[in-house]
C-alpha cells in the first residue's frame, strides 16, 4: 500500500519537471490550499504521472486540448514550456498547435501560436 503522501511526492516531482522550478506555483496556494493540493496530487500525482505516454508526447497532447478549450492562455504558455522542457522542439510546439486550426478553428490556433511566441522569447530573454 502506498504511504500517506506517495501521491503529493509524485506530484509534486512530476510538477516540477514540466515546470522546471524547485518550487512550481500553479495554484496561489495561501489563497487556495486545497485546490493546489488538489492539482498536485490528482492533476499530477495521479493523471500526469500514468505510464503509457513519455512526458513529450503527453506534453503535446495537453498543449493541444488546452489551446482547443481556447481560454486557458496561462495554463497553455505554463504547459509550452513544459513541452520545451520535456524535449520537444519549438518547431514540434508549432506543428502541433497548426493542427489544432482544422479541428478547434483558425482563432484558436492563432492565439496558441501567440502564447508559443511569448514563451520562446522569455526563454530567449533568459539566455
Amino acid at each position: 500500500m502506498e504511504h500517506p503522501g506517495a501521491r503529493y511526492e509524485r506530484g509534486l516531482k512530476a510538477l516540477q519537471f514540466v515546470s522546471g522550478q524547485a518550487e512550481p506555483n500553479v495554484v496561489d496556494i495561501e489563497t487556495a490550499p486545497d485546490l493546489a493540493r488538489y492539482v498536485v496530487e490528482f492533476g499530477y500525482g495521479e493523471v500526469y504521472s500514468k505510464p503509457g505516454l513519455e512526458p513529450r508526447d503527453r506534453q503535446l497532447v495537453i498543449i493541444g486540448a488546452l489551446a482547443a478549450l481556447g481560454n486557458a492562455a496561462p495554463q497553455l504558455r505554463f504547459h509550452i514550456n513544459g513541452a520545451l522542457n520535456a524535449g520537444c522542439t519549438r518547431a514540434e510546439v508549432v506543428e502541433a498547435l497548426t493542427q489544432i486550426a482544422v479541428y478547434a478553428g483558425f482563432p484558436a490556433a492563432i492565439n496558441a501560436i501567440t502564447a508559443a511566441a511569448e514563451v520562446f522569447a522569455a526563454r530567449d530573454d533568459k539566455d
